[in-house]
């Protein structure tokens, strides 16, 4: 798996042609493998001269938007942690979200639950929201060790493989390296062939399922919630495996619309105050 290359800058983009090459070098840093990049990598990457790059990074050095991790190599910085933090903290609210979720629960009476990727420490998804009305959370085992340990990993169950099929080509591969936890469910999906040609399904049909594999027992579907082009997180409904029906095509369809409501909240305006 590989990163599609950055667009080359347009010659001639006039006025705005500084603001373009700040956006596609930030965009470059997306789309290209490793931790950190090297000035002539980002030059080819995005059809910009190398002195032009070097001097774009160099300028947002003092400010903590370009950390330098030693010459001629560069990483994002801090201050574009802020940014992305003011983008996504209102994006669903949490009474949306709960809302959302309730709905979900009502309609089909399993278990709704919001993840959210998060990066820190490595890839991972977070339980972050969730609506089961009465159903014990001992008995769906919500707070038991398996769900902690095997769900934080995007290579398995439908809500961590949801994500990881729209995330880009780079952090896909920070996955793919990673081990699948030692105690996971027999089914989880351990060849990383297995699991590319897993993702390309997902993306296609818009939804993963998956059965046993987090908390046994219980079986689940799951679709991602989107910004943009870029899963941000998921929604997945998990059913005790006796309770789920063999033919899932009105839970499914519940579960995309639940999840493309959330994605209609990230991608809408914030309100003025």
């Amino acid at each position: 798996m590989s990163a599609s290359p950055v667009a080359p800058l347009a010659r001639g983009a006039g006025a705005t042609s500084s603001a373009a090459r700040v956006f596609a070098l930030q965009e470059a840093f997306a789309q290209l493998q490793g931790s950190d990049q090297g000035v002539l990598d980002l030059a080819t990457a995005t059809g910009m001269p190398d002195s032009t790059v070097h001097r774009i990074l160099q300028s947002g050095v003092p400010g903590g938007a370009i950390d330098q991790i030693r010459r001629g190599r560069y990483r994002p910085g801090p201050s574009l942690i802020k940014v992305a933090m003011h983008a996504m903290a209102h994006v669903p609210s949490a009474a949306a979200a709960q809302g959302i979720l309730a709905e979900l629960h009502e309609r089909t009476g399993g278990a709704a639950l919001l993840f959210a990727l998060t990066p820190f420490g490595g890839l991972r998804r977070l339980c972050t929201d969730y609506a089961w009305g009465d159903m014990d959370p001992g008995e769906l085992g919500i707070f038991a060790h398996p769900l902690v340990t095997h769900s934080r990993s995007l290579r398995t169950g439908a809500s961590g493989r949801a994500i990881l099929a729209h995330l880009p080509a780079p952090l896909q591969e920070l996955v793919f390296r990673e081990e699948v936890p030692e105690d996971a469910a027999p089914d989880a999906i351990r060849n990383n062939a297995a699991l590319a040609a897993t993702l390309v399904e997902i993306r296609r049909r818009g939804y993963a399922v998956a059965g046993e594999e987090v908390v046994p027992g219980w079986s689940s579907v799951a679709a991602p919630v989107m910004w943009g082009d870029v899963a941000v997180g998921s929604v997945v409904l998990a059913k005790p495996t006796g309770s789920m029906p063999a033919d899932r095509a009105e839970l499914i369809e519940h579960v995309c619309c639940t999840a493309g409501t959330l994605s209609e909240y990230s991608a809408a305006p914030a309100p003025v105050a």
